[in-house]
């Protein structure tokens, strides 16, 4: 299925269901490569890759986000919620904030190669440039490709051919079908998904307010 159409689906199924802001998905879906008929690339080292985390690892309250890079929610998400969730607790250290990957897959080869070229980015320079790497993914959601995904490492402790080579070739499939499982068992049915101290938030559109009010709960404000 093509990206285009996939995504109308989506939209029409979320317009149908009419309850929650988010492209959906769910189930077993596909854990294996997409690059069928040529040899199947050694997946990179050291797997699964641990959760990428933000903010204060000891904090009481916990942010599990759960996003598909190709997901347009996830990029609402992305640009308009998470700036003011960085701004108000990651960087005062109030909460600890995961990232989660759960290619529903909006697109079948965007939403598993992107992952991987966050994980790589991960892999070679830690999670504050994993986070950094995850924003300009989903600012240029439109443009996605194995030469976005050199270009987006400029400036950040990581070889763009590396991160192009690890994404085309999904050398960190295991990390993310592991956190895409992860997902499923805790009953990710779409993106993006947010959970605070393991209760998911429930929003009609998305927006800061939900979560804010959802984190200041479990704060005991």
């Amino acid at each position: 299925m093509n990206r285009r159409t996939r995504r109308g689906f989506l939209t029409a199924s979320l317009a149908a269901l009419g309850a929650t802001a988010g492209c959906l998905g769910g189930g077993s879906g596909s854990n294996t490569p997409t690059n069928s008929g040529t040899p199947t690339p050694t997946p990179a080292p050291g797997q699964p890759l641990s959760t990428p985390v933000a903010g204060d690892p000891e904090a009481d309250v916990t942010v599990a986000v759960y996003e598909d890079y190709a997901c347009p929610h996830c990029q609402t998400y992305a640009e308009q919620v998470y700036p003011k969730v960085r701004e108000t607790y990651i960087s005062e250290g109030t909460i600890r904030y995961e990232f989660h990957d759960f290619p529903i897959p909006v697109d079948e080869t965007v939403s598993w190669q992107a992952a991987s070229a966050a994980r790589a980015v991960q892999d070679e320079a830690g999670d504050e440039a994993f986070f950094t790497y995850s924003e300009r993914l989903f600012a240029n959601q439109s443009s996605l490709g194995p030469d976005a995904y050199a270009a987006l490492t400029d400036g950040l402790s990581v070889d763009g051919e590396t991160v192009r080579a690890a994404a085309t070739g999904e050398l960190y499939r295991p990390t993310v079908a592991k956190d895409r499982q992860n997902g499923i068992d805790r009953g990710v049915g779409g993106t993006p998904a947010v959970f605070v101290n393991d209760d998911p938030v429930e929003w009609q559109e998305i927006a800061f307010e939900p979560l804010q009010s959802a984190i200041e709960s479990a704060r005991g404000n």
